[in-house]
Formats: structure tokens, C-alpha cells, sequence
């Protein structure tokens, strides 16, 4: 999405769903980095993680959806944000609240 916007004509009315973009994809890269290790896990790691990731993907969906009507590739950004936000809150629903394992 942020590519596309790039590409826009209207590209300094984007910048700050850009901004967004650019930010969720970094917080979902660190995410699935921390979540596919095989080594064992910090729950209270894994559990601030996965609270980042479900805050920066509500906040992208909901920057990407004020441009969806316009934006067809906001419009697929925003609900491919959605999906994630609903994954890691459901991750997160399945950790519990026990300490380090």
C-alpha cells in the first residue's frame, strides 16, 4: 500500500498513511520473527508483541480506510490490517496471563 501511494498523484495527501504503512509492516515483520522461534518464548515478550502488533494494525486499518473509497489498494490494505489485528487479539486471548515460561 505504501508503494502505491507512492504512486499517486495525490502523494502528499498520503503521507501520512504511508507513515502508517510503513510502520505496520515493520511492527508485523518483528512480530512474526519473535512469534516463529523455536526455542522457547517470553510470554510477557510475546504478550507486549503481540499487543504492538494488533494497535499498529487497527491504526493502519483505520488510516487506510479513510482513503479506501478512493484507493483500491488502501482498501485491501486496510482490510488485510483488520485480519491481522483480529489474529494477534486472538493470539493473545490463547496466552493467558501466566509469567515467563
Amino acid at each position: 500500500c505504501a508503494d502505491a501511494c507512492l504512486a499517486e498523484d495525490m502523494v502528499a495527501d498520503l503521507t501520512k498513511c504511508i507513515r502508517t504503512n510503513l510502520d505496520c509492516a515493520d511492527v508485523c515483520a518483528t512480530t512474526g520473527n519473535v512469534l516463529s522461534r523455536h526455542t522457547g518464548y517470553d510470554a510477557n515478550v510475546t504478550r507486549s508483541v503481540l499487543e504492538a502488533c494488533a494497535a499498529t494494525c487497527k491504526a493502519c486499518a483505520d488510516e487506510c480506510g479513510q482513503h479506501a473509497e478512493m484507493h483500491g489498494h488502501c482498501k485491501v490494505c486496510a482490510e488485510a490490517c483488520r485480519r491481522c489485528e483480529q489474529a494477534c487479539n486472538e493470539l493473545l486471548a490463547g496466552l493467558g496471563r501466566g509469567a515467563s515460561e
